[in-house]
């Protein structure tokens, strides 16, 4: 495909996924009312009822209620659309995969979706724990008036960045199908690799939770060797039909 060619198609899948996460949008303003702020707030409830303190979540603003809706619904919008932009960003990719190994496709596509859910369900679980300690730091005789933009922001980083960085490994994978990089360069970079995982997961979760962050990261760095070992088989599997095709080079 031409540079013209491949960005009609982006834009294309661009597009659908936009649409998709309206869809998921309007369906998350929904639930937003019905029950999604209620669990976003209960480790909050929790956390005032177990210390005795004043602990809530306000609303500095007249618009504050307003905007935290629309920001939620979006949340929840690409959260509800994962199948749809998840499956245009591995469509953009296939061209560079050859007829045989394109069946592969659903595959990736059965794998990245569960991970995406599974990262923002363990990003989900961590957040009580991470209130708790955040706010055992306030003193007992002081209230703790949480912003509901920031406690919004925190969660969202939590959840959705969690969820983005389980899917990671399977466009690992998919970049080694495609031929751009190799299971060698792949378990080359693992102290990198693994340092990035542990800075990430240090930036998503407050600095004193060290099990929180270690419960995220032991995760990743599982799925990251995981994603090298199907690429190392892929690799060997090359190698030896290159090798029944064209022999062994002298």
């Amino acid at each position: 495909m031409s540079l013209g060619a491949h960005l009609l198609e982006l834009r294309k899948r661009l597009f659908i996924s936009a649409i998709a996460i309206v869809v998921g949008a309007a369906l998350g303003w929904w639930l937003t009312d019905a029950f999604v702020w209620e669990a976003i707030q209960e480790p909050v409830d929790r956390v005032a009822e177990a210390q005795g303190t004043d602990t809530a979540v306000v609303f500095p603003t007249i618009s504050s209620a307003f905007d935290l809706r629309l920001q939620l619904a979006f949340t929840l919008g690409i959260v509800i659309s994962s199948p749809v932009w998840l499956y245009q960003i591995f469509a953009f990719l296939v061209p560079g995969l050859n007829s045989k190994e394109r069946r592969f496709t659903f595959g990736f596509f059965a794998s990245a979706i569960p991970l995406f859910l599974a990262g923002c369900a363990a990003g989900w679980f961590v957040l009580p724990n991470i209130v708790h300690l955040m706010t055992g730091f306030v003193p007992s005789d002081a209230a703790t008036l949480l912003t509901a933009r920031e406690y919004i922001d925190f969660v969202q980083k939590l959840v959705i960045a969690i969820g983005i960085a389980f899917v990671l490994p399977v466009f690992i994978v998919l970049l080694n199908f495609a031929g751009v990089i190799s299971a060698a360069s792949i378990i080359k970079s693992w102290r990198v690799a693994i340092l990035v995982i542990v800075l990430f997961t240090a930036v998503a979760t407050p600095a004193a939770d060290v099990i929180s962050m270690f419960m995220l990261a032991v995760p990743m760095v599982v799925l990251y060797f995981t994603a090298w070992f199907i690429a190392h088989l892929h690799d060997r599997r090359v190698e030896r039909r290159n090798r029944l095709e064209f022999g062994t080079p002298v």
